[in-house]
């Protein structure tokens, strides 16, 4: 009876954060700190929310066969949006950034540390996170209020409730003349239905980088 009331309670509470939450979403910077800051710009098909900045040029992207995967670097400028993440789990989405997207690249690209032409190298900037919210973010799953405002982000690729995201920048260059090809700052994050997703708290910011990573290599085609 005492984990049945103390559940109620907690999913009272998610279903009174729902509006919080969709008002309080953290909206990317375009980060001065990154190299391409200055070519950033508002995107116009940023129909999910998910790349508010981008930048591109004309690229046939099938000449290219090889892919420098430089380290993933952890922002630290003033206008970072990690609020108050440890150190400890900001280094650990760095090192899984590291193994998701250089995994989801392997298939398309010979992996390589050597500058050559046909070659692409790409450089992830960690930029901000949150966390799930420990214990609501898989209570509001099963809430009934917290269910349909769910669907409805899950119908849209939108956000849902108390569940973590994760935003980083990517840069794309030609590695023999060094050229900007493309950039752009993206947020990630799982759709509202994902369970596993909600547990632990990076989980959905890992599920977000996962969803990155696909993204980027079917950019990269």
């Amino acid at each position: 009876m005492y984990i049945s009331v103390k559940a109620s309670r907690l999913a009272t509470i998610a279903v009174s954060c729902i509006a919080l939450t969709a008002c309080s979403t953290t909206q990317p910077n375009s980060y001065s700190g990154i190299s391409s800051s200055s070519k950033l710009m508002p995107n116009q098909n940023n129909d999910t929310g998910r790349v508010p900045y981008s930048y591109s040029t004309s690229v046939e992207w099938r000449k290219y066969n090889a892919i420098i995967i430089d380290p993933v670097v952890v922002y630290r400028g003033a206008d970072q949006q990690f609020g108050d993440m440890t150190d400890k789990d900001k280094d650990a989405l760095a090192s899984y950034m590291q193994t998701k997207f250089t995994e989801k690249l392997a298939p398309r690209f010979t992996l390589t540390r050597n500058p050559a032409p046909n070659t692409l190298r790409l450089k992830l900037t960690l930029t901000g996170a949150e966390t799930n919210t420990p214990v609501l973010a898989t209570l509001s799953r099963f809430d009934i209020f917290a269910g349909i405002y769910n669907g409805v982000q899950n119908a849209r690729d939108r956000e849902g409730t108390l569940t973590g995201s994760v935003i980083y920048a990517v840069e794309v260059y030609d590695v023999t003349s060094d050229r900007l090809l493309s950039a752009f700052v993206t947020k990630q994050y799982p759709r509202p239905w994902s369970l596993g997703a909600s547990m632990g708290s990076l989980a959905a910011s890992k599920a977000g980088i996962e969803k990155g990573a696909d993204a980027l290599a079917d950019q990269l085609k």
